[in-house]
């Protein structure tokens, strides 16, 4: 057994060195504080990296396929009021929803910002009070109220119950409604006395709406689609000047769930019209993005970039509706976003470097200096050095 032990101390690679040869120098105990100064420091700052969270990035193709896209929109139309703010979307397979208002919700504005009232819209019933049947006599007490969709009926059971009934059936049969005083039901619930209430009022319209995940568009214009000969037009309604003020206020835009880091472009984006009438576009590149946090819970969304462009009415051949649109397509590319941790041997192996390192460095520099003073301190004995 003796001899293993022999053996085991003749592989020692740290002899040791009895302490009444040490030789302690000032420089060496300044050198020595120095560094442990220094190794103190660097072990914290590695320490705290080694807490901090990376977020490792890699780019993949999209391989996903149909899916919806759930777009979460905030802006504000200081000129344009609630009762003609109307949004639509539609995209390249031909889907269309016009005039949507499933959780859309709309804020009444006074030219200062202030809130006036706040609704969701298409909430809410007309009183009705003997309204004109659709025979052309007024509803009695022992009738069924059946309102007449002034010539825009698709068959003789058709009923028009409402001022937003008799404008549906029309958008139905590709006609504009624009004089909404010859109506009996819109006269009834009072839409032209509302709006002309609401003139000088802008419009804070928010809400979410899902799309198919294809590339598309949603808009914003003051009036009510519909869509004739393949062609997409607008119920200006007549009720108003012809000319639209487009002026908004993006406050929030987004394509899916908020991801932590990610700032989306449009948020906070304002533009003022200067020109009468004219259509404002934003082109919209979307990224899908997979975002994984240190937990390992996985959000699935979008990133995008964006441009965006005016056309007046005077340099539109074309006459386009006026109104804010978004145009969006997809990428090809998706990006995944990962936090990790570095590994804890990752850490130990930059605490030994660190430590190693400074120790060897600082062993150098210490027996540099002895080495110096000792020879200089011996010329000085013997007189060469003077």
């Amino acid at each position: 057994m003796d001899k293993v032990y022999n053996k085991l101390r003749n592989l020692d690679a740290y002899p040791k060195v009895n302490e009444d040869f040490y030789s302690r120098t000032l420089s060496g105990g300044v050198i020595t504080l120095a560094s442990s100064i220094v190794i103190a420091l660097l072990f914290l700052s590695e320490f705290r990296l080694y807490l901090h969270t990376v977020t490792e990035s890699k780019l993949v193709v999209d391989t996903s396929r149909g899916g919806k896209l759930r777009i979460n929109f905030d802006v504000t139309f200081p000129a344009i009021p609630c009762t003609l703010l109307s949004l639509d979307a539609m995209d390249i397979s031909g889907e269309r929803h016009l005039d949507i208002r499933h959780d859309i919700f709309k804020k009444r504005i006074d030219s200062h910002g202030n809130v006036i009232e706040v609704r969701q819209d298409g909430i809410g019933a007309p009183k009705i009070e003997r309204p004109l049947q659709r025979h052309g006599g007024r509803l009695e007490h022992n009738e069924t109220y059946c309102g007449s969709c002034f010539g825009a009926e698709t068959s003789d059971d058709d009923c028009c119950n409402s001022c937003e009934e008799v404008r549906e059936a029309y958008r139905k049969r590709g006609w504009g409604l624009t004089n909404t005083d010859l109506i009996d039901q819109c006269k009834r619930e009072g839409f032209v006395q509302k709006v002309k209430e609401e003139e000088g009022e802008g419009c804070n319209i928010h809400g979410s709406l899902e799309v198919n995940k294809v590339a598309g568009n949603f808009h914003f214009a003051p009036g009510k689609s519909f869509h004739q000969q393949n062609l997409h037009l607008l119920d200006l309604l007549a009720l108003q000047t012809e000319s639209y003020n487009i002026s908004h206020k993006i406050n929030k835009l987004s394509f899916g769930d908020s991801i932590p880091g990610i700032v989306n472009p449009l948020d906070g984006v304002q533009w003022v019209q200067e020109m009468p009438n004219g259509v404002y576009q934003y082109f919209i590149k979307v990224v899908p993005t997979i975002y994984t946090n240190i937990r390992g819970h996985t959000i699935q969304s979008n990133q995008f970039s964006v441009t965006e462009h005016y056309k007046s009415s005077e340099e539109d051949h074309f006459r386009s509706l006026p109104g804010v649109f978004f145009f969006y397509d997809l990428s090809p590319i998706k990006v995944t976003f990962t936090e990790e941790h570095a590994s804890f041997l990752h850490f130990l192996t930059h605490i030994c470097a660190i430590v190693g390192g400074i120790f060897t460095v600082a062993g150098i520099v210490d027996s540099f200096i002895y080495h110096g003073q000792k020879a200089i301190k011996k010329k000085m004995e013997i007189g060469k050095l003077r």
